[in-house]
């Protein structure tokens, strides 16, 4: 089963939604680079269920423990381990879900694959696997900001609901994370809406670099923007990702999306950042189109693995819209990209840089 993401930064993710527990082993971040526990925790904290009405309200503390790599806060070059326990998973609730298959869910693919599944929760579909993302991409965002890499996300989309603004001051105002006061309002009535229904609605995160020099990246296979569509789509219930100006410049015309440069800055971003594959100088934008959750409260017919179907209605904790809790996800994955993309550059050009 593939678990690991990345080549000269890597991550190897552990552990099921109701197991003992799951974490992260990070291989290759360079010695001597500060390793904030708390900022680790930060991140933790915003990615953690239970936050608000629009969030499942399993509660579990996610308090990181880091086992090993780091010493009196500073990276020792080794690997980096750190695990999170699950407290409160109530596997009961998925008892009814043990022979059945869930619409939506990857409950088949993973039986046809593996002849075995854990069906408590999604077990390694879980979007609890993302703990350790999280985790990774607090390390990797702070060595990224000491050459200036800053990374923003937001909720731009829920339904048909759009975000006009981008104050990212306004992400951790509200309860959807939206860089939109005003967009935020009805976003949050219309997850609340499905939420009473029993079902759920889909959206759109955006994810900003700001910072990025020109030259990370690779003009081929490793293009930066085919890492981070591979490293958006890894995410649970991500169905699409757009780069800058995405599948809105199918529409228009190249005299309105080459992007000017002036020598020094890029008057126009609809290559979101990257040109032939390296980053340009300019803000690397990504656009992650992320599903309706596939757990819903109505009755839904299912597929027994015995033959037949069933109606069922899933019991349990979900989120009625999981944009809000992919935001901090998104973020990480951004930066654990970039932090592999800056590495290789450190090794091809033998500077920061």
């Amino acid at each position: 089963m593939s678990s690991t993401f990345g080549h000269l930064f890597r991550l190897t993710t552990f552990g099921e939604s109701h197991g003992a527990g799951v974490g992260v082993v990070i291989d290759g971040m360079p010695p001597g680079f500060a390793v904030d526990a708390a900022a680790i925790q930060h991140e933790l904290d915003r990615r953690r269920p239970g936050q608000s009405a629009l969030t499942t309200q399993r509660q579990e503390g996610d308090q990181v423990e880091i086992l090993s790599g780091v010493f009196e806060g500073v990276s020792l070059g080794s690997p980096i381990a750190m695990i999170v326990r699950n407290t409160d998973a109530r596997s009961k609730d998925y008892d009814a879900l043990k022979d059945v298959f869930r619409p939506g869910h990857a409950d088949h693919s993973t039986w046809a694959k593996y002849g075995v599944r854990d069906h408590r929760g999604g077990g390694r579909s879980s979007g609890r696997e993302t703990i350790g993302r999280v985790a990774a991409g607090a390390i990797a965002r702070s060595a990224l900001a000491t050459v200036g890499v800053r990374i923003v996300g937001g909720t731009v989309q829920v339904g048909a609901i759009a975000a006009a603004a981008r104050d990212w001051a306004q992400v951790e105002q509200n309860p959807v994370r939206c860089p939109d006061a005003t967009a935020a309002v009805e976003m949050a009535a219309a997850i609340a809406a499905v939420r009473d229904a029993r079902d759920s609605v889909g959206g759109v995160v955006e994810v900003v670099a700001d910072g990025v020099p020109a030259g990370w990246g690779d003009p081929t296979m490793a293009k930066l923007d085919a890492q981070l569509g591979a490293a958006m789509l890894s995410i649970p219930a991500t169905k699409g990702v757009e780069i800058g100006g995405g599948f809105a410049m199918c529409a228009r015309h190249g005299s309105e999306t080459n992007d000017v440069f002036d020598g020094e800055r890029h008057t126009t971003n609809f290559a979101g950042g990257i040109a032939g594959g390296i980053s340009n100088g300019a803000s690397v934008v990504v656009r992650v189109a992320v599903r309706p959750a596939t757990s819903i409260g109505l009755p839904q017919t299912m597929a027994r693995k015995d033959g037949g179907t069933e109606t069922v209605a899933i019991e349990g904790r979900h989120d009625p819209c999981i944009c809000p809790r992919v935001v901090p996800v998104a973020e990480a994955m951004m930066a654990v990209t970039l932090m592999d993309a800056w590495l290789h550059q450190r090794a091809l050009r033998g500077r920061d840089r």
